[in-house]
């Protein structure tokens, strides 16, 4: 498997983009809306989950965990494989890519990325009586968009996404500064 080292092999790149989700909801107060509206676009083709991680304290801090995924257990194990083969291609090449392969499959054997590191990291970070989710997700809706891009021997340079709060901090910055620039043009 020969490779530039900056580009690891093709078969390891395969899928679609991965969003890490991390979601806090205060005082438990759930409708019933998230779990349908994941599982429209999951039927539409634009997601699939990964893994899911959901964790309740209630006012007394005692903890209830759900854990989802889409994927099979082979699918699991290749989604770990495919993780760490990337991650040990960074470290070394094609023969960390191989190590990393093999380790992020068994990792991953289980049914699931998302660990009790994560479901303890998740617990301490939220109050009683609220909830938090760790969520990976696939935009599976990507996967063709990539292909035909590296088909172009293009390379993605960045990807960001644009936000409301994004937005209104934006103006907000920009009314602190044309406010200062008044102040320092009255002072002067």
């Amino acid at each position: 498997m020969q490779a530039h080292p900056e580009h690891p092999p093709t078969e390891l790149a395969e899928m679609g983009p991965v969003q890490i989700l991390t979601l806090v909801f205060d005082g438990n107060h759930f409708k019933g809306e998230i779990l349908p509206e994941l599982e429209r676009l999951k039927t539409l083709g634009v997601i699939r989950v990964i893994d899911l991680l959901f964790v309740r304290k209630d006012s007394m801090g005692a903890v209830a965990t759900l854990t989802a995924t889409d994927l099979d257990w082979e699918e699991a194990a290749n989604f770990g494989a495919m993780v760490g083969g990337l991650i040990g291609w960074g470290v070394a090449g094609a023969e960390g890519a191989e190590l990393g392969w093999i380790a992020g499959a068994a990792d991953s054997a289980g049914g699931h990325s998302l660990d009790e590191e994560h479901e303890f990291a998740l617990v301490q970070s939220i109050p009683n009586n609220s909830s938090a989710a760790l969520v990976l997700v696939e935009h599976v809706w990507a996967k063709p968009l990539r292909a035909a891009i590296r088909r172009a021997n293009g390379v993605e340079v960045a990807n960001e996404w644009l936000r409301p709060d994004d937005l209104i901090r934006s103006g907000l910055t920009s009314a602190a500064a044309a406010g200062g620039e008044e102040d320092t043009e009255d002072s002067a």
